[in-house]
C-alpha cells in the first residue's frame, strides 16, 4: 500500500524513491511483522490463557513428557497470521494478482485451523474439528487457489511443473496441475502441521524456508536475474519477496514466545496457515518440487507418520516407536532442545541445497 501511495511523487521528493526498490520493502515488511508481533504477542497470550481455563490441549498420541505443557495457550498462530497479513498489505503492490493470492491461501488455509483451535478451546477438549470435514476445507482452499494460479499464468507455464536441475524441462500437466497443486498445498499445510510438536521445532525451519523462497521470489519475477541463471521468468512474482519478508519476521516474533519453555503454541491457526503459505508460494514461482527439497524437514515428518501407519495396517509392526519423527528421538531418549536444534540443522543444509538448485542446471 506505501508503494502505490507514495511511490508517484517519488520524482518530487528522493527519499520517497526507497518505496520503488523491493529490497527496502520487504526489510520493511520483516520488521513491522516483528514489531507487531511484539507488541501484541503479551496481550494476545493472556486472552488465550483466560479464554483456554483448564482446556486440555495436549494430544493423546505423545510422549508422556508433554503433559507437563498442559495450560500452555495453543491458538498463537493467529499472531503469525495477523502480522503477515498488516505488514504484507502496507508493504506489498496491493496491484499485485500474485501477493493477493499467496494471502488468499494464507488466510484460507488459516481460517481452517482457527475454525479447529477455536473448537478445542471452547469445547475444552484436544480434538477440535473433525478430521475428515477439516480435510475437505483445505481441499477447497487449495482448488481455488491452483485455479486462480493456474488462470493467472501464461503458457507454457500455466498447468506445468518445472524440473530442477533442468534449465528447459517442463512437464505438461494441463488440468491435472489443479490436482497436482492441491496436493502440493495441502501435503505442505500438514507436513508443517505434523512438524509442530517440540517448542520452535516447526517455526525456525518455515523461517528459513519463507526466506528461501523470499529470494526464488525475487530471482524469477527478475527478468536479468532469472534470464542469467536460466531459470523460468515469472512476472509479478517478485513481489512476493514482500510476503516472504513478512513470514520471516512474522516467524521471528513468534519464537520469541514460543522458545522454550513455549508461552504459546501456534495451533492449527499458524500451522496450516504458514505451511498453505509456503505451497502457494512454490506454485505461483514454479517451485513446487524445490519446496520439498527446502521444506525437507516437513516431509521427513509427514512421511514418517505415513510408513508408521502403512507398516503397523499392513504387518502390524511399527518402525518407529512414535510417529511424526520427533516423537521417535523423544522415545529413543533425546533431550527436546536436541531435537530441536538438530532438526534446525537438518533444516538449514536441505536449504541449501535446494537453493544449489538455482545454479545447478
Amino acid at each position: 500500500m506505501l508503494f502505490n501511495l507514495l511511490s508517484p511523487f517519488a520524482e518530487d521528493i528522493q527519499f520517497l524513491n526507497l518505496f520503488r526498490y523491493l529490497t527496502f520493502r520487504t526489510g520493511g515488511a520483516i520488521m513491522t511483522a516483528l514489531l507487531i508481533s511484539f507488541l501484541l504477542g503479551p496481550s494476545l497470550i493472556n486472552w488465550l490463557k483466560c479464554r483456554q481455563g483448564n482446556a486440555s490441549n495436549i494430544r493423546e498420541d505423545v510422549p508422556d513428557t508433554h503433559l507437563k505443557k498442559a495450560g500452555t495457550p495453543t491458538m498463537g498462530g493467529f499472531l503469525i497470521l495477523l502480522s503477515i497479513t498488516i505488514s504484507t498489505v502496507l508493504w506489498a503492490d496491493i496491484q499485485n494478482e500474485a501477493v493477493w493470492l499467496v494471502l488468499f491461501a494464507t488466510v484460507g488455509f488459516g481460517a481452517v485451523g482457527f475454525a479447529d483451535d477455536y473448537l478445542k478451546l471452547t469445547k475444552r477438549n484436544s480434538k477440535g474439528l473433525p478430521g475428515r470435514l477439516k480435510l475437505l476445507f483445505q481441499i477447497l482452499v487449495a482448488a481455488i487457489t491452483a485455479y486462480w494460479a493456474m488462470s493467472m499464468t501464461g503458457a507454457p507455464l500455466s498447468g506445468a511443473v518445472a524440473v530442477p536441475f533442468f534449465k528447459d524441462l517442463l512437464i505438461q500437466l494441463g488440468w491435472f496441475f489443479i490436482p497436482f497443486a492441491v496436493f502440493v498445498l495441502v501435503g505442505a499445510s500438514n507436513a508443517v502441521n505434523l512438524t509442530d510438536g517440540l517448542d520452535g521445532l516447526a517455526i525456525v525451519p518455515v523461517m528459513i524456508a519463507a526466506g528461501c523462497f523470499g529470494l526464488i521470489s525475487y530471482l524469477v519475477g527478475n527478468f536479468v536475474f532469472s534470464g542469467y541463471l536460466q531459470l523460468h521468468y515469472i512476472a509479478g512474482a517478485g513481489e512476493l519477496a514482500v510476503f516472504c519478508g513478512a513470514l520471516v519476521g512474522a516467524s521471528l516474533g513468534f519464537l520469541w514466545f514460543n522458545a522454550p519453555p513455549a508461552m504459546v503454541f501456534m495451533g492449527d491457526t499458524g500451522s496450516l496457515s504458514v505451511g498453505g503459505a509456503l505451497g502457494a508460494i512454490s506454485i505461483v514461482t514454479k517451485h513446487e518440487l524445490v519446496l520439498a527439497i527446502i521444506g525437507g524437514l516437513f516431509v521427513l515428518e509427514a512421511a514418517s507418520v505415513i510408513v508408521q501407519v502403512a507398516s503397523f495396517k499392513l504387518t502390524g509392526r511399527r518402525v518407529f516407536a512414535m510417529a511424526p519423527l520427533h516423537h521417535h528421538f523423544e522415545k529413543k531418549g533425546w533431550a527436546e532442545p536436541t531435537i530441536v536444534i538438530r532438526f534446525w540443522i537438518i533444516a538449514v543444509v536441505l536449504a541449501l541445497f535446494g537453493l544449489a538448485t538455482l545454479k545447478l542446471r
